[in-house]
């Protein structure tokens, strides 16, 4: 008998995703999706997208009523509704607040009072949760380090030094990094991350927390200017406006498809014996934000627009952060599959279909007006 499971925010951009996987897998899916205007463009329309053989049902997580008529005779839950942003959350924190914390608090307490609870649980965490990744010193030593001096930002000094003025060289970041978040978006994160492992563990329901790295792929909401770094960079391009690079574009990241989520999601709801386990899930690849910047461009033939580099610092940013994914591969099969040069391929071939509405100056602005860039 098939398995039903449900994704909360299964609407959205790597929800739909990881609703493509399960059916493909032979499961049964549900969604529970308020389907926001700022991720949806249309606030109340399901998205072409989202798969004819999912089960949509219309709701809010942090609606009790709309969340128990989710549950009923679910095998497996997905947990990715979350407000996406580290700029705005910084001053809509309310709202963050509410939809992050609040909800995962909802979700919970109805899946404990199920009449039959799901088997498993799986959180959709962030990279963002670290903060700063894991550095090495002049002398190999590890270090942690937890936020960059604000009198460095300010002269423009954006790389990272020991107590001695000597640089730190970043490292691939493993699930053994003390968090320390650094925007309200990160620390909702991290609470969901630890309400459900905690409250999974209190009653035997095996949960998952996987931590998100830098995701990319088609369907992402490209008019929203607090969605993913690569769509905003599309966006940019496609209104033929060069890509907007905070700092010095040298800061180190890892970008993972879309499609390579999914399959970790579905890995970390079948592998047994992982409950209360926590995994990073991107590509083992690094690069800097001037280089996906650039490969975005090449993919949408708009090399010639050239790139922004404000030289700015956002409140809630970090240097560098790449995984260490040799978890996620040895427990639980996980195994990057989509290379950022396909991964491109596809998403420039889908975005000629799509129309961007460039929101990038307003929101900068914004933050800028708040105090949280200079």
């Amino acid at each position: 008998m098939k398995e039903r499971v449900l994704i909360t925010g299964g609407a959205g951009f790597i929800g739909s995703h990881v609703a493509d996987e399960l059916l493909a897998y032979g499961y049964k899916v549900r969604v529970l999706d308020c389907l926001q205007e700022q991720v949806h463009g249309q606030a109340g329309k399901v998205p072409d997208y989202l798969s004819r053989d999912v089960e949509f049902v219309p709701g809010d997580v942090r609606n009790g009523k709309d969340v128990e008529r989710a549950l009923r005779g679910v095998d497996i839950v997905y947990h990715l509704a979350a407000a996406v942003g580290v700029g705005q959350s910084m001053y809509e924190i309310e709202s963050y607040t509410s939809i992050n914390n609040i909800g995962t608090a909802v979700l919970l307490e109805k899946i404990i009072n199920a009449k039959r609870r799901p088997r498993r649980l799986v959180v959709a965490s962030s990279m963002s949760i670290y903060g700063e990744g894991l550095y090495e010193d002049a002398s190999g030593r590890k270090v942690m380090v937890n936020e960059r001096a604000m009198n460095r930002l300010r002269e423009g000094l954006w790389d990272l030094e020991d107590a001695d003025g000597r640089p730190l060289e970043p490292l691939p970041t493993p699930e053994s990094k003390v968090p320390h978040p650094s925007s309200v978006y990160a620390l909702g994160k991290y609470d969901q991350e630890r309400m459900c492992l905690l409250v999974g563990g209190a009653y035997q329901i095996p949960t998952v927390a996987l931590r998100f790295f830098n995701v990319f792929g088609t369907r992402q909401a490209l008019s929203n200017p607090y969605t993913g770094v690569l769509a905003i960079f599309a966006t940019r391009l496609l209104n033929n406006k060069p890509p907007l690079i905070f700092e010095d574009g040298l800061q180190q990241r890892d970008f993972v498809s879309v499609k390579d989520i999914a399959q970790a999601c579905r890995l970390a709801g079948e592998v047994d014996g992982v409950g209360g386990r926590v995994f990073n899930v991107g590509s083992g690849r690094v690069l800097n934000i001037r280089q996906v910047a650039e490969r975005m461009a090449k993919a949408l033939n708009k090399e010639h627009i050239g790139l922004k580099v404000s030289g700015k610092f956002r409140t809630g940013d970090i240097r560098n952060c790449f995984a260490d994914i040799s978890l996620a591969r040895s427990i639980l099969g996980y195994q990057p599959r989509v290379t950022l040069e396909d991964g491109l391929l596809e998403l420039a071939a889908w975005l000629e279909t799509q129309i961007a509405h460039d929101h990038v100056e307003d929101a900068s602005a914004e933050l800028a007006r708040r105090g949280l860039a200079i």
